[in-house]
């Protein structure tokens, strides 16, 4: 046996690299690249993703009040009880 976990089986012609993480950037090129990026990504899905959230949200408030207007008792059914 005497394998470790990574060596238990040999794979051909397949050559893998690998970096330390201590010799990476946690943070490289964040305010450079990464924030226009998720303005481009933020633009380019909001006409997609707005008008169904939108639609939910009416929907949800319509049916809230809707809910609670059936759940009021009439007045008009009790001004001769006394």
């Amino acid at each position: 046996m005497g394998h470790h976990f990574g060596d238990l089986a040999r794979v051909r012609h397949v050559i893998t690299y690998s970096l330390s993480p201590f010799e990476q950037k946690a943070f490289a090129n964040c305010l450079s690249k990464g924030i226009p990026n998720v303005w481009r990504r933020f633009r380019g899905s909001f006409f997609k993703v707005a008008p169904s959230l939108v639609v939910l949200y009416v929907t949800y408030t319509w049916g809230n009040s809707a809910n609670q207007a059936s759940k009021r008792k009439n007045p008009a059914d009790f001004e001769n009880d006394v």
